[in-house]
């Protein structure tokens, strides 16, 4: 149990010292080829009608959880949610169907993954 712990704060622990860039983490959650976030879940200021319903809205979520939460969401959603569909963004292996050119690389970077963090922590 404490190793697990120890493991939880240790991919969260960058979240607190990184500084991501707001503007970016947006571009990449509406981006539909890079993030995807718009796909699945509702965000604000959209168009209803491009967005999805699979997962929960943003809306407010930077007054829920603080950005060590919402960055461990991120990289490890099924620690949250163990029928999740959402992709781990951080990892690179033991992912399915992941096309040749992008195997061996994580969906987003872990700048990239700040810069998201710092958006949705804008959220409230």
């Amino acid at each position: 149990m404490h190793l697990a712990l120890l493991a939880l704060a240790a991919t969260a622990a960058p979240a607190a010292l990184a500084q991501g860039d707001a503007a970016r983490g947006e571009a990449i959650a509406l981006h539909r080829s890079q993030g995807l976030c718009v796909l699945c879940h509702a965000m604000p200021g959209q168009n209803p009608a491009l967005q999805g319903t699979i997962g929960p809205p943003l809306a407010g979520v930077g007054s829920r959880l603080d950005a060590a939460t919402l960055r461990q969401r991120l990289v490890a959603p099924e620690q949250f949610n163990p029928e999740t569909v959402m992709p781990a963004y951080g990892r690179s292996t033991g992912l399915q169907q992941v096309a040749a050119a992008q195997r061996g690389k994580p969906l987003l970077t872990d700048a990239q993954i700040d810069d998201v963090v710092a958006w949705l922590a804008t959220l409230r």
